[in-house]
């Protein structure tokens, strides 16, 4: 560590006092922290803007505040804790599931580390990690597309749609993408969407039963929630699944069972990369699993746009307009 970095002020993060609109987010300066017992001191290359940044942000989801956001990012470790083994300082690392990302340098207990591979930016790392593992978990432990499959991926120009998309069509199945603007169609064909339809402008389902000749889908992967929810469950075959794993429209609106049953015996499912991935060397391993395609260019990863740590708020922003066609990176 240089001496500029052990002097401070010289750690710059975003910190939000209160709940609310994206201007509570501001940026402060403080000392680096101290590194201690298993814990490890990274300098942040790029930290992801999630949704659940703005649910925390707005309330939605409760925190202690004041509160640094950014559960997911990639850096450069600086230095680590008496106890920790197996990391070096200088390794290219990245991580998920533990705040404070929106940051020059964050301490992070070693076992969230997961390693970046060589050939493998850390910029596109951060883009790929959550993004990357909940499309890969979607379309293999949860559901898994097979030749024939037609899938309905909802928000297909999106960071998870969109990788989503290309493993479901590298798995031989039919994508139909929705996007809710004309302007995000040619980002979800690029995705790898066979056919794309605007659900706001047009009705899904109809265009859905028009492109299976009256079959319906074999799964539906709806990120949107309220919007698209009950839509989504009559584009389904008998025997269909729906996976919702997102709610960018709201929560989706309570249903009684027998509305599974009356409309072809279907499955329904909410699920977790956490609860999947329940240990640090699970994640490793899918992480590591999708760095390796990306490396290998088996799926690409989108960078919607990038800000500085001043711009925290213009990232929230761009995010909640719904305009986003990929991954938004803060860049400290």
């Amino acid at each position: 560590m240089t001496s500029a970095e052990r002097s401070g002020p010289a750690l710059r993060r975003v910190v939000m006092e209160s709940y609310g609109d994206p201007d509570v987010l501001a940026v402060r300066e403080a000392d680096l922290p101290q590194v201690s017992a298993e814990l490890v001191l990274v300098r942040v290359a790029a930290a992801g803007v999630n949704v659940v940044d703005l649910y925390q942000r707005s309330g939605v989801y409760r925190v202690d505040l004041p509160f640094t956001p950014g559960i997911e990012g990639s850096g450069t470790v600086l230095q680590t804790g008496t106890g920790v083994a197996g990391i070096a300082v200088g390794d290219r690392v990245a991580w998920l599931g533990q705040p404070g990302a929106y940051a020059t340098h964050v301490l992070l207990p070693a076992f969230r580390l997961v390693p970046v591979p060589d050939g493998l930016s850390l910029t596109d790392a951060a883009a790929a990690l959550i993004h990357g593992m909940t499309a890969h978990l979607l379309t293999t432990d949860v559901y898994a597309p097979t030749e024939g499959t037609v899938c309905l991926v909802h928000s297909a120009a999106g960071g998870v749609g969109g990788m989503l998309s290309q493993y479901a069509r590298r798995r031989g199945a039919t994508v139909i993408g929705t996007v809710s603007r004309d302007d995000k169609a040619a980002a979800a064909r690029a995705a790898g969407a066979h056919h794309v339809v605007n659900y706001e402008r047009s009705s899904f389902p109809r265009r859905v039963r028009e492109l299976t000749g009256g079959r319906g889908v074999d799964v539906v992967y709806d990120a949107v929630g309220r919007d698209t929810f009950l839509d989504g469950l009559t584009c389904l075959r008998p025997g269909g699944t729906c996976v919702l794993y997102g709610q960018t429209s709201g929560a989706a609106d309570p249903i009684d069972p027998q509305l599974l049953n009356s409309s072809g015996s279907l499955f329904l499912t909410k699920p977790s990369l956490s609860h999947y991935d329940h240990s640090p060397e699970l994640v490793r391993r899918r992480a590591a699993t999708v760095f390796e395609d990306v490396v290998a260019g088996r799926v690409r990863v989108r960078v919607h746009a990038t800000y500085p740590l001043a711009d925290a708020a213009a990232a929230h922003h761009e995010m909640a307009a719904r305009r986003t066609r990929g991954k938004i990176l803060l860049l400290p």
